[in-house]
């Protein structure tokens, strides 16, 4: 396939996937300076503005279905271009300009980083692209044709690309141990104490996990960490005596074994995180 070269004047400002890549590298920055209180200032803004209820978040969803879709066939690459230009023009644009304004006052005020749009951005043409492309569709019939076919073919080139994972919107790690921080004291608080290991990688799969759902990796350890419960009152109640005691460690285990632990939530989490400090009290004991 010949690849279709554009010249993009583009304003990363108002790229809804540049500047949440942009928050979580600021995140990142933050915490190496140790600067914790702009750290959880920047992510506060991402919880807050790229929340699930906004027009921005409705556009930040298709956009980055755009950056991360690898597919291997025309038709179906026209396909979903046909479907995001449908999706885009159900925006509501004026509603998503007031949010994007509202977005970049509060970076600028809270934040107060000259540096902030210039740090380095992965892929920033690529993205570049697919905002700009966005853009055109918004206008509808006052669109430039021309520009417009030409930033879809190049958004079909880039859709039958093989996509490297670091191309995509993915939260660095530095930013990926700061979440599992906050988290991490948020548990702390309620477990009183320091979380073990396995709670702490419990944490890093559950918050990294992506909005379709639970990945296999996360599903596994939630059924192993279930079985090692089951195992931990089998050890706990061989060494008690004590009929009541024993009623209890057996209604304990018909609770745990009807525990439902798809689809968590954080009320499910909290049930797990409790099932991970009994495994370690026991294995400590």
């Amino acid at each position: 396939m010949t690849k279709t070269n554009i010249e993009i004047a583009h304003n990363k400002k108002r790229n809804v996937g540049i500047v949440y890549e942009l928050l979580l590298r600021s995140v990142s920055a933050y915490l190496i300076d140790g600067n914790k209180k702009k750290a959880q200032d920047a992510l506060d803004i991402i919880t807050s503005h790229y929340d699930n209820k906004t027009e921005l978040y409705k556009e930040f969803r298709l956009f980055n279905a755009l950056a991360k879709t690898t597919v291997s066939d025309t038709s179906v690459a026209a396909l979903i271009l046909s479907e995001s230009k449908q999706a885009v023009r159900r925006f509501d644009n004026n509603r998503l300009t007031h949010e994007k304004a509202i977005l970049l006052k509060t970076i600028n005020h809270t934040l107060n980083d000259n540096s902030f749009f210039h740090r380095w951005v992965p892929n920033y043409k690529e993205l570049a692209t697919i905002q700009t492309l966005i853009n055109e569709w918004q206008l509808q019939d006052k669109t430039d044709l021309v520009k417009t076919v030409m930033l879809e073919c190049k958004m079909a080139e880039l859709l039958l690309a093989k996509k490297q994972e670091e191309q995509t919107l993915e939260v660095t790690p530095d930013v990926d141990n700061l979440v599992i921080k906050i988290m991490g004291e948020k548990f702390n608080k309620k477990y009183s104490g320091k979380l073990s290991s396995e709670q702490s990688e419990l944490i890093r799969e559950y918050v990294t996990m992506p909005t379709a759902g639970q990945t296999d990796k996360l599903t596994a350890k939630v059924n192993a960490l279930k079985k090692s419960a089951l195992d931990s009152l089998s050890i706990v109640e061989k060494t008690i005596d004590n009929n009541i005691l024993k009623e209890n460690i057996a209604l304990v285990r018909s609770n745990i074994e009807s525990l439902d632990l798809t689809e968590l939530d954080d009320k499910k989490f909290g049930k797990l995180m409790t099932l991970a400090q009994m495994v370690s009290e026991v294995k400590g004991s």
